[in-house]
This record gives C-alpha cells, sequence and structure tokens, in this order.
C-alpha cells in the first residue's frame, strides 16, 4: 500500500467520454488548483471505442506540469471495477471519482474532501435535481431505488448511486476487496459495506443538473430489472451477514 503523499487522488473513470472529456477536465484542474489540494488525476479507460485514449495521451502531453497518470483496460469491465483499479493506484489521503459530465459539478469536491478532514470516513454527494420536465423520469427511478433500497437492506443513505463519491484511502482499500460486482451495483455494494464497517457516511446536498448532449448508457428497462435483481440478492447475503454478526456478539 503507498504512503499518503497527496491530499486527493482523483479517479476519472472513462467510457466514450471524447465529446466531454477536454472541457470537463479544464473545470476540474481550475477547481483543484483554486482549492490548494495537493491532488494527481487518474484517468482509467474501459475500452472506450471512440477517441477517449487518443484524448486521454493529449491531456498528459499538455498538462505535464499536472500529476496525471492513466490506466487503459484490456477488456471492458464495468464501471465499478474502472473506478476500483483507480483507486488501487492512488497516492492520496483522499481517494475519490466523479462522473465526468459533470452533471453534479467539480466545485463540490473542496467540500467533500473538508468533510473527510472533519472526522468523516467517506463523503459523497447527494443529488439535488433542478426541476425539469424532461428529467422527471429520472427523479422518480432514482427516489424509487433509494426507497427501495433502503427498506430492503435497511440502511438510511439517501442516495448511494451518485457518481461523486470520495473516501479515506486507508478505510476504502478494505473494502474494495469485498465488492463483487464490478459494474453498476458496485456504487451500492461499496456504500453499504462501508456502512458494515462501521464507517461514518456523511452525504452532502450538491445541485444536479443534466446534460442532454450526452446519450445515456442506461438502459431503463433491462437496467432497472438488474438493479432489482441485483438488489435482492445482495439482501439476502446483507441478512447472512447480520445474522452471523449478531450470533459473534451474544
Amino acid at each position: 500500500m503507498p504512503e499518503s503523499t497527496l491530499d486527493l487522488s482523483l479517479v476519472i473513470a472513462c467510457y466514450n467520454e471524447e465529446y466531454e472529456l477536454v472541457d470537463s477536465v479544464r473545470q476540474i484542474v481550475d477547481v483543484l488548483d483554486l482549492s490548494r489540494l495537493s491532488y494527481e488525476i487518474i484517468f482509467v479507460d474501459d475500452c472506450s471505442r471512440d477517441r477517449t485514449r487518443e484524448l486521454i495521451d493529449q491531456l498528459l502531453i499538455d498538462y505535464q506540469g499536472k500529476n496525471f497518470r492513466k490506466l487503459f483496460h484490456a477488456h471492458n469491465t464495468g464501471r465499478g471495477r474502472t473506478v476500483a483499479d483507480g483507486f488501487r493506484l492512488a497516492h492520496g489521503e483522499v481517494v475519490g471519482y466523479i462522473d465526468i459530465d459533470l452533471e453534479v459539478h467539480a466545485r463540490y469536491i473542496p467540500s467533500l474532501v473538508l468533510a473527510l478532514r472533519q472526522g468523516a470516513d467517506v463523503a459523497t454527494a447527494h443529488r439535488i435535481y433542478k426541476v425539469q420536465r424532461r428529467l422527471f423520469h429520472r427523479f422518480i427511478l432514482s427516489t424509487g431505488y433509494s426507497w427501495l433500497m433502503r427498506h430492503l437492506l435497511s440502511i438510511h443513505l439517501r442516495d448511494t448511486e451518485t457518481g461523486f463519491k470520495f473516501f479515506r484511502r486507508d478505510k476504502v482499500l478494505p473494502v474494495l476487496d469485498e465488492v463483487r460486482d464490478e459494474r453498476w451495483f458496485w456504487d451500492t455494494e461499496i456504500m453499504v459495506r462501508s456502512l458494515l464497517h462501521g464507517y461514518r457516511v456523511t452525504e452532502i446536498p450538491c445541485l444536479f443538473i443534466r446534460r442532454y448532449d450526452k446519450q445515456s448508457t442506461v438502459n431503463l428497462v433491462t437496467d432497472s430489472f438488474d438493479y432489482f435483481r441485483k438488489l435482492w440478492r445482495f439482501r439476502g447475503e446483507l441478512q447472512r451477514l447480520r445474522a452471523a454478526q449478531g450470533s459473534t456478539r451474544s
């Protein structure tokens, strides 16, 4: 495990991000430079089929004075595995990732890092949706999943699926080895397993503004069914874990 030599390691998980990558990185760097945090940015590309890798290589040239690194997957593994691989490369005291589309903007990063410095083990964005008619279905799906997740898993978190999560590196690395899902359900797992470790989790309200110039990779029908199937299976595992913990205490 590398020693923490930086305040922050920010992982950028990439999959076909050519249209927003360069401008979003510029905005992220502007925020981090103003924050006075020492930082690195780790790009992890999950086998993009567009020009994303070419652009990452160019970013490493354009920002030679910055601490940028890259990891290119040999095959597509899923968002969860992509983020986890970046975390394992990190040198920062804090590790985190944000969605590169910046629907939750990078300006919130310093607030989440501050929450960790003030005692939290995990700090995440709780997405607050700007009222938009075209966004209503996404709001309903998000709040519906949140309600179902809280009741099936008996946890208090409001937004496990946010693509804006930060952790103390020494705390998250052991949890990474326990997470089984490598795709979208990774987000739920990493949060719930962090709670099982007794970690203090802080959710900070952050404005979510939908970008309509980017095509979503989420299929509402098939992905919703897959989420429910994994949620139900994970519920069974949690019941067994809690029962085992209860018998150990007694």
